[in-house]
């Protein structure tokens, strides 16, 4: 059994959870970003997150409210699990500077979140072969920590 498995499994038996299914993944790519906001959701800081609602691929799951999640470091090991609360899908220009702040990353600014997803979006959106515009659909998530 692998590592995070073992880890799920030992958060259903400590917190009586029938849940069978889970998402494992990290936040932002390459190791430090990864270990930086895995330690801010671990800390409460980062409570919410922002995907491009149309990357997703067909039969891909898409996140929803009771969804448990093990979230990863930068090296794969898990930093503890959280469960989504909330999705909504909003258009990228109106996302709000509330959402912006409970993601946690940088002075928790609006401009500062703008320009972070801006970059990251754009890079994601080219290496789909498209062009990512700022009235692109993205999934809202808000999540507590559950372990």
């Amino acid at each position: 059994m692998d590592k995070i498995e073992s880890y799920w499994n030992q958060f259903k038996k400590e917190h009586e959870i029938q849940a069978s299914s889970y998402e494992a993944y990290s936040f932002g790519l390459g190791v430090e970003v990864e270990d930086e906001l895995a330690s801010l959701v671990q800390k409460g800081i980062k409570t919410a997150t922002t995907s491009t609602f149309d990357l997703y691929e067909e039969g891909e799951h898409v996140p929803q409210a009771g969804d448990y999640n093990v979230i990863l470091d930068g090296s794969g090991n898990p930093v503890c699990v959280t469960k989504t609360l909330l999705t909504e899908v909003v258009p990228f220009n109106q996302i709000m500077a509330e959402h912006a702040y409970h993601e946690g990353e940088g002075d928790r600014s609006y401009q500062y979140w703008h320009d972070v997803h801006v970059d990251f979006f754009s890079r994601e959106y080219a290496e789909a072969g498209l062009v990512f515009t700022e009235n692109v659909p993205c999934l809202c998530e808000v999540f507590e920590v559950v372990k």
